[in-house]
């Protein structure tokens, strides 16, 4: 509890000093971002403008607390949202803008939406492919294989960096790190170290692919990045790893643990989700690539067929369960191929206890909606900020004063402290001026600089909450000076290997 109430408070006394700076340049600069021209008024020295701040900056307090106050984090975000547009809306008819606000706030809504959808039917299939018992047969298999603590440190770091980018970093931090806890048991230090280093993996891995990280798919839908281009920082992400891992692997011994004997049973139709997901990242790519669809469009096509293979398991799993099972046991009838396939994966206890037929909606309802609520009272408590002139002062700051190269490393480092999400929302509302080179740097340096603090990334949270108590704030504090380093040689990769982006 205590641990807790650190790293929430130090989060907080970032957040209050940042804040402070900002309020004290902004009066200097009001004219300035007046002159920009920008779509949105220059209402920076306005007093709704601070009060907007303010509320701004409680409501992060809350979220970043959750942990400890045990508040849902979508709550304090939606109902900041809700007071700053209306914070928003009497200072812009207090200037005669009666129509500009509904404009911007639509602009805020279209932004979530398609984000929205695409997550939730990225979640879906990832839920389906849970139930369907496909990670649990990977668990199953990694932790009966005999490994040495070492070995599992590797491949645990090596499937997070090649599975991210396909499954998310959440998913893939929280698969690996079951494997990891599974086998080290009561080793306390193991168990730490390749915990932060999964994470690490997880989120260098979601930095190359619109589908690892939200970030990453921001940038994608935004469309500063191409699908295809992504992949030029497969080098930088795997230099940003494999320089942390080097470091955290010196601390695990070659030991051995106990064996452990588990076994796993994948469910009918299982594979065929698989297929079905690798079809719909096809499609969103093709939509956005050769039909100029948002990719949203050929996400959901997606969810579409997976909910359509429901309705064929639903009819399936109700045809059987509906027959005369013991009518067929007690006059020793054989059962058909299906039948016994269907016994099989449902388990005859099941049966008996009336278990429900597949239900695709099941999975539906499953899905991250705190955190999908969540990003929409982020994208609009960050959008109203935008409305009232703020980021195009931080833009002007940062990328005209600093530069963009200085920008986009502080970026990384923003990610630690306050996360990727609403950092790299708030630079895709400024939108700056910025050469291929620089946009590839900010998704990478928002990508991979929440590894910084255990608290800085969706993965880094999810783990935890699953390791509580040994895989801490702290505890992962004590590595980051080897994440840092992990840090800076990939900027200084992605300079070199990707000089030509930066022409």
């Amino acid at each position: 509890m205590n641990t807790n109430w650190s790293y929430s408070n130090r989060r907080l006394a970032v957040l209050a000093i940042c804040t402070a700076l900002l309020l004290l340049i902004l009066p200097e600069q009001s004219f300035a971002a007046a002159e920009g021209g920008s779509e949105s008024l220059a209402l920076t020295d306005n007093w709704l403008g601070y009060l907007a701040i303010f509320f701004f900056v409680a409501a992060y307090a809350l979220i970043i607390s959750e942990e400890t106050i045990h508040l849902r984090k979508s709550k304090p975000a939606v109902v900041a949202a809700g007071v700053i547009w209306i914070l928003v809306a009497v200072a812009y008819i207090g200037a005669g803008e009666t129509h500009l606000v509904e404009e911007l706030v639509r602009h805020n809504l279209l932004e979530f939406v398609e984000l929205f959808l695409f997550l939730l039917a990225a979640m879906t299939y990832i839920n389906t492919m849970e139930e369907r018992g496909i990670f649990n047969l990977l668990r199953v298999k990694l932790v009966s294989q005999g490994f040495s603590l070492r070995q599992i440190f590797w491949i645990t770091g090596l499937l997070s960096f090649f599975m991210s980018p396909i499954a998310d970093n959440l998913t893939t931090a929280l698969l690996m790190a079951a494997v990891v806890t599974a086998v080290g048991g009561d080793n306390i230090r193991f168990v730490s170290v390749a915990c932060i280093n999964v994470v690490v993996a997880a989120n260098s891995g979601g930095a190359f692919s619109p589908f690892g990280d939200i970030t990453t798919l921001m940038v994608w839908q935004a469309g500063h990045v191409e699908f295809q281009e992504f992949f030029v920082l497969f080098v930088p992400s795997l230099v940003n790893w494999l320089v942390t891992a080097g470091i955290l692997s010196m601390a695990i011994s070659k030991e051995k643990p106990d064996a452990i004997t588990d076994s796993a049973e994948v469910k009918f139709g299982a594979w065929v989700v698989v297929g079905l997901f690798f079809l719909t990242i096809t499609m969103a790519v093709s939509f956005h690539n050769f039909l100029y669809l948002p990719p949203v469009l050929g996400m959901m096509t997606g969810l579409g067929l997976l909910k359509l293979f429901g309705y064929y398991l639903q009819l399936r799993d109700s045809s059987y369960m509906n027959a005369d099972r013991g009518s067929a046991s007690i006059h020793g009838e054989a059962l058909s191929a299906d039948e016994a396939m269907f016994e099989e994966s449902m388990g005859s206890d099941e049966l008996r206890e009336g278990k429900k037929p597949y239900d695709i909606y099941h999975n539906l309802q499953r899905a991250e909606w705190d955190t999908l609520i969540f990003f929409y009272g982020i994208i609009l408590c960050v959008g109203g900020l935008g409305a009232f002139g703020y980021l195009t002062l931080v833009s002007e700051f940062m990328y005209g004063d600093l530069g963009a190269t200085s920008a986009n490393i502080i970026v990384g480092f923003a990610s630690a402290i306050v996360d990727n999400i609403p950092v790299m929302f708030a630079v895709l509302e400024m939108s700056p001026e910025m050469n291929h080179g620089q946009w590839l740097l900010v998704t990478l340096t928002a990508g991979v600089g929440g590894s910084m603090l255990s608290i800085g990334s969706a993965a880094g949270v999810a783990v935890m909450g699953q390791a509580r108590g040994v895989y801490t704030f702290f505890s992962h504090l004590k590595w980051s000076w080897a994440i840092l380093l992990g840090y800076i040689a990939s900027i200084a990769t992605h300079f070199f290997v990707n000089a030509s982006a930066f022409a």
